[in-house]
């Protein structure tokens, strides 16, 4: 790959962009929980609905 690095530089660049972090997360299973999103549904799902926040909410849960 040295021989691309402009390639490679530009690569890294896309990766930055917000909607690529997200779009990412989607349906991922692997990884950190917290880069998780198994299912959207909707905007707020990055923010309220990854994985690490879904157990969160399990393990609190006082019927559990």
């Amino acid at each position: 790959m040295g021989a691309y690095t402009q390639v490679m530089r530009w690569a890294k660049e896309i990766a930055k962009r917000p909607a690529v972090k997200r779009g990412r997360m989607v349906n991922r299973t692997w990884g950190t929980l917290a880069d998780q999103l198994h299912e959207r549904h909707d905007a707020s799902d990055f923010e309220h609905r990854t994985q690490d926040k879904i157990i969160n909410l399990l393990d609190s849960d006082p019927a559990s």
